[in-house]
């Protein structure tokens, strides 16, 4: 009987895992991109780890630069390395 208890919670705990990975999955592919050169500070800032201070820098950035040509070029803003690029990457676009 106890046997019986564990298999039934174990099939529950990886039934609920399948189903936390496919619901992120689903959300990320069905987000809404931001538009890096036409975003408010606002808008930025509703990304994963920008806060004030890197949102001003792209705008900053964009508004000397001419906007960005490529996704990768918002690498060159201060603060934005390759591991916060990733992570934003799913949300942007140009």
């Amino acid at each position: 009987m106890v046997a019986v208890l564990i298999i039934i919670n174990v099939v529950g705990y990886i039934r609920r895992q399948n189903f936390k990975r496919n619901y992120q999955v689903i959300v990320e592919e069905s987000a809404v991109r931001i538009s890096i050169n036409y975003a408010s500070a606002d808008d930025l800032m509703d990304l994963p780890g920008i806060g004030p201070s890197i949102a001003a820098r792209i705008i900053e950035y964009r508004e000397k630069c001419g906007g960005f040509q490529r996704l990768s070029d918002l690498k060159e803003v201060k603060g934005i390395g390759e591991k916060l690029f990733q992570k934003i990457l799913p949300y942007i676009e140009l």
